[in-house]
């Protein structure tokens, strides 16, 4: 979970330093790669091999190793006392720990009768911001329990009933200070400010159908990508913008003022079919798109320009798109979850779904671990490292699944509707988050059919 490079404070030595930590650290090693050598029944198409596998260490490795404490009290001892020690922390160890020994219990959240959350993002330790089809942009409380609605803005020509059509995306910039979402008009974008959600600008004239992904570049640059197949490239910069003057008789903090914006660039993705998601990845400073005829396009993020586009393998149903910190890209199918390769888009893995036909809604990496929402109410997750399912601590023979409850369905008929019957009914998680610290969970989405109205959410901690 943690390390710590300690320095000694009294004598040559630190505390740490016990000898006999070498030969325990040598029969584990050994251990480990009599497992791996073992042959299974089926071999693994993608494995990976640590530093650890050589048979020797140096001496300047092996004195690294005893000076080195890997104990959350003396990491948390050194950053308290601002001691001058190279120390480091797994932030996805906690998340592990705690789905494997069946910690997480979920706190199910009223959210009345909006209509299927789309996208979410923690804002802070306390409060979760998520957009609806029925195109609200709310917040909720962790520590109140309370929902609270922010204004949609409106772009300058007026929005139509036709072109609300729900918030389908909601980003953070990386120094936490902008929120980019869907506006009013379901073409346009609104930008927030952080952490008073106040309006900034409104983004318009890049795209004649509904946004339904974005990334942010850096704090500055933000992408787009919409059902008429464009990207727009957008600089969100206060200093460049131009705000309207307050009208006579009215105060500033009364009505709020925000500026509108035009894209720096449109590019239209060639070979595409409606842009479905959108990622950035910044191992290889490049964009990857998905689009609902079977493709990945990857843009060059520098210069804006499109590199190369693949057809996935069987590919039915891509929604969701999510991108490891190194490079590998996970893409969410009707059946089963693709991890591809980023230099070359080539199939790795194929991870089965372990329930049939239940569709991958959501995708997103914590570290090592592939987290999987699915169509049948269900969180599944894949350990990248070990090749498989995230197995309990608590009972081995089964792997690690968080069942949501049933949330709220405002339409069900008595008829049964595309092979769901009110029995039988689950929500989809459309969309999922972890807080910074990894130790909380947040599920949401709504009813599968189009036809059904409802929703659901929960906090799970």
């Amino acid at each position: 979970m943690s390390k710590t490079l300690k320095r000694p404070v009294v004598g040559i030595r630190p505390g740490c330093y016990i000898p006999n930590r070498l030969e325990e650290r040598r029969t584990r090693n050994r251990i480990l790669r009599q497992e791996r050598r073992r042959k299974p029944d089926k071999p693994d198409d993608f494995v990976t091999y640590e530093d650890s596998d050589s048979e020797e260490e140096t001496p300047s490795q092996q004195n690294e190793v005893l000076s080195t404490s890997y104990n959350f009290v003396d990491y948390i001892k050194s950053r308290e006392s601002d001691l001058r020690e190279q120390r480091s922390i797994d932030p996805a160890h906690a998340s592990r720990h705690i789905l494997t020994h069946d910690m997480f219990k979920e706190t199910p959240i009223s959210l009345g009768n909006i209509n299927k959350v789309f996208c979410s993002q923690w804002l802070s330790n306390r409060q979760v911001v998520f957009g609806t089809k029925c195109n609200k942009l709310m917040v909720y409380d962790v520590n109140m329990r309370r929902v609270d609605a922010i204004p949609t803005l409106p772009n300058s020509h007026g929005a139509s009933p036709d072109t609300q059509s729900g918030i389908h995306a909601c980003q953070i910039n990386p120094s936490h200070s902008l929120l980019a979402t869907g506006a009013r008009h379901s073409a346009d974008i609104a930008i927030y400010r952080l952490p008073t959600l106040d309006p900034l600008c409104i983004g318009e004239n890049a795209h004649r159908d509904w946004v339904f992904d974005m990334c942010w570049l850096d704090d500055q640059f933000l992408v787009t990508g919409s059902r008429d197949t464009k990207l727009a490239l957008w600089r969100v910069n206060e200093d460049l913008m131009e705000f309207p003057e307050a009208k006579d008789g009215e105060e500033e903090q009364d009505v709020p003022t925000y500026a509108h914006i035009s894209p720096i660039s449109v590019k239209e993705c060639r070979g595409a079919q409606k842009i479905r998601a959108v990622c950035f990845n910044q191992e290889y400073r490049e964009l990857a798109l998905l689009s609902l005829n079977g493709y990945m396009h990857l843009f060059n993020a520098e210069t804006f320009s499109q590199k190369l586009s693949r057809k996935l393998p069987n590919c039915q149903e891509n929604v969701c798109i999510a991108c490891q910190p190194n490079g590998l890209y996970a893409v969410g199918c009707r059946s089963y979850t693709l991890l591809l390769d980023p230099r070359t888009l080539q199939a790795v893995k194929k991870i089965a779904s372990r329930y049939s036909g239940c569709g991958i809604r959501s995708a997103s990496f914590q570290g090592n671990i592939l987290t999987i929402g699915t169509g049948l109410g269900m969180l599944m997750f894949y350990d990248i490292r070990a090749g498989k399912y995230l197995e309990s601590c608590i009972n081995s023979s089964r792997t690690v699944v968080l069942k949501a409850s049933r949330g709220y369905v405002a339409q069900f008929p008595d008829e049964e509707i595309d092979g769901f019957q009110q029995m039988k009914y689950m929500p989809a998680i459309y969309t999922h988050c972890y807080d910074r610290s990894g130790t909380r969970l947040f599920t949401a989405g709504g009813p599968l059919p189009a036809t059904l109205i409802g929703n659901y959410a929960g906090i799970w901690q």
